[in-house]
């Protein structure tokens, strides 16, 4: 069965038009891995990994244990699936990077997708002659919240290395992984990446809680203590850049809630540690 079928079945969501594969798309792809880290991800898988196949020699999901219907997805749009429990974040995106075999990688969570326009301005980095300035390409994130597309603030265009050469791999980190770049060639790309963060506001605050558990062992690990005052003055600094210097509070009452409850995170993790 193709796309259309599948979706017509009712086996794959459909998606809004930008969002849709083209029917034949095998002619136009880059040497390029696709590379996704997922688990329990049945209604969001379809949407990243359709924006991957249009432009990806090959597409890797590495699954961690879904329950729900996440690897016949998958599986189903044509990306090849394997299983690996849990290592955490970084130890487990490096796995996934190990299972690449082309010459360059891009990595997208399960609830980050590529629109058609940046599919376009990818293949225009490769055809430019410009790729290989760089061992690895920033792409410019844009978050939505709730049905609310950030237009400002920090979370509108935040530039991530989701672009590099297959050897490059995250440092051993809790959480807020990252590549390991140091005297490496970084450049900043015009291709756009969507980040569709939350299914509800409850699930994206708890999700927040782990993350702020996992930062606040790590850094207790390192030795590290936070001044008196330190989570209230972080909470302060982040909603005085996001909301006011960076005109968050145009993007209106949704983008003020996700801000809030970034404050709220900034707080907990210095009251955690």
């Amino acid at each position: 069965m193709n796309w259309v079928a599948l979706c017509s079945a009712g086996i794959l969501p459909r998606l809004r038009e930008d969002q849709a594969m083209p029917a034949d798309h095998s002619a136009c792809r880059l040497p390029i891995s696709g590379v996704v880290i997922a688990c329990n991800e049945g209604d969001r898988i379809a949407r990243c990994v359709g924006s991957l196949m249009p432009v990806c020699a090959e597409v890797v999901v590495l699954d961690s244990g879904s329950t729900d219907d996440t690897v016949a997805i998958a599986r189903a749009l044509g990306a090849r699936v394997i299983r690996q429990p849990w290592l955490g974040f970084a130890a487990q995106k490096n796995a996934a990077i190990a299972q690449a075999n082309q010459p360059w990688v891009i990595l997208l969570d399960a609830d980050e997708w590529l629109p058609q326009q940046s599919q376009s301005r990818l293949r225009d980095l490769f055809a430019s002659g410009r790729l290989d300035h760089a061992d690895a390409w920033q792409l410019l994130r844009r978050t939505h919240f709730l049905g609310c597309a950030m237009a400002f603030g920090s979370f509108a265009r935040e530039p991530l290395e989701r672009l590099f050469r297959p050897h490059l791999r995250y440092a051993s980190r809790q959480v807020h992984e990252c590549l390991e770049l140091a005297g490496k060639r970084v450049l900043r790309s015009h291709i756009r990446l969507e980040h569709d963060t939350a299914r509800s506001a409850g699930e994206y605050w708890g999700k927040l809680q782990r993350y702020a558990r996992l930062w606040a062992d790590e850094q207790r690990a390192r030795g590290r203590r936070p001044r008196l005052g330190r989570g209230a003055l972080a909470a302060s600094a982040y909603l005085l850049k996001n909301l006011v210097v960076r005109g968050g509070l145009l993007d209106g009452p949704r983008a003020w809630h996700f801000h809030w409850l970034h404050a709220r995170y900034a707080a907990l993790k210095y009251g955690l540690l």
